[in-house]
């Protein structure tokens, strides 16, 4: 059994869609994000370094245009490759003047740039910006993809995190981009010290309920100088297993719609200045691991979606 027929794999889906391999150009802009700077708190989520979630990015002081060529020089080169998506991943990429939006984005159109993905938050997601896309959508033939980092949609968790917006920010973002016809990958994190295998499964189920796109996963890595490394270092929250996170994966894989999108079971995360990051295990390890578990487990993603269109009515259907 392939990984493809255990769950909708990123890849094989950008091939099927675009007719051939298709790579994403990440692209850092000098920005920070609404819990960072006063407007809707100060110090960002608990477990966010300096430099974000682009720590592998080239430095935002380089123009837009100028990170793409160099980024796809680079990749060109090394994987034949010829077809690209335009990545704003770091902080919040919605979250700057209109003008300044339209410039970054225009910016990132080239000829082999077939669609163009914009890393932001559900309480930056607005008609005005949304708009602004449509009309790049059209005018260029590029598509668009809009992540948006969630991380759990238990709402006292993500007050505990400080993450600034609670699930009801999400559920407008998403009804809005959906009006659009833009695609949407929701970001989570599956092993939030406060969430429980239920709320993973809510994940799943909220998330197919809404009818997302796709969805990458993370597990939570703990970053030196951040409030998380506090809490770490005093012993006041405990970082679940190797062995329950796969479990958990693999739940939540069980209860999510056959027909989303997974970019990925697990991220990398920097190393240096880390206490704790993947359980000291490489990152393409552990998702063999979980690859291997559902072989031996024989599921697959959507095998337990049965929770929608009124299923307690299943009975007067037989």
């Amino acid at each position: 059994m392939e990984e493809k027929d255990l769950y909708r794999v990123y890849s094989v889906y950008l091939k099927n869609k675009y007719g051939e391999k298709v790579y994403k150009l990440p692209i850092n802009l000098p920005i920070t994000c609404p819990n960072r700077d006063g407007s809707v708190g100060y110090g960002g989520c608990i477990f966010c370094g300096e430099v974000g979630a682009g720590f592998e990015s080239l430095s935002n002081m380089i123009p837009v245009r100028e990170q793409i060529l160099t980024n796809k020089a680079y990749i060109k080169k090394k994987y034949k490759a010829n077809k690209f998506i335009a990545y704003f991943q770091n902080f919040t990429n919605t979250y700057m003047d209109i003008d300044s939006f339209k410039k970054n984005i225009t910016e990132s159109i080239l000829e082999d740039i077939v669609e163009i993905d914009i890393s932001t938050r559900p309480d930056c997601i607005s008609d005005k910006y949304l708009e602004f896309l449509e009309e790049i959508k059209n005018d260029y033939g590029v598509n668009i993809t809009i992540e948006l980092g969630l991380q759990t949609v238990n709402y006292h968790t993500l007050k505990k995190i400080n993450r600034g917006h609670t699930l009801a920010e999400f559920i407008d973002s998403v009804i809005r981009i959906k009006s659009f016809g833009f695609e949407i990958c929701t970001h989570l994190i599956l092993n939030l010290p406060w969430d429980t295998m239920d709320d993973v499964i809510e994940n799943a189920k909220i998330l197919s309920a809404l009818s997302v796109d796709q969805v990458k996963l993370h597990s939570l890595y703990v970053v030196e100088n951040t409030p998380l490394a506090k809490l770490y270092k005093e012993g006041r929250i405990q970082i679940i297993s190797k062995d329950e996170y796969v479990l958990r994966v693999i739940n939540f894989l069980e209860y999510l719609k056959p027909d989303i999108v997974v970019q990925r079971l697990i991220g990398r995360a920097p190393e240096d200045n880390a206490l704790f990051v993947n359980w000291n295990t490489s990152w393409w390890k552990i998702k063999e691991e979980i690859i291997n578990k559902m072989i031996e487990l024989k599921t697959f993603q959507g095998k337990k979606c049965s929770y929608l269109n009124g299923s307690a009515l299943k009975k007067f259907k037989e």
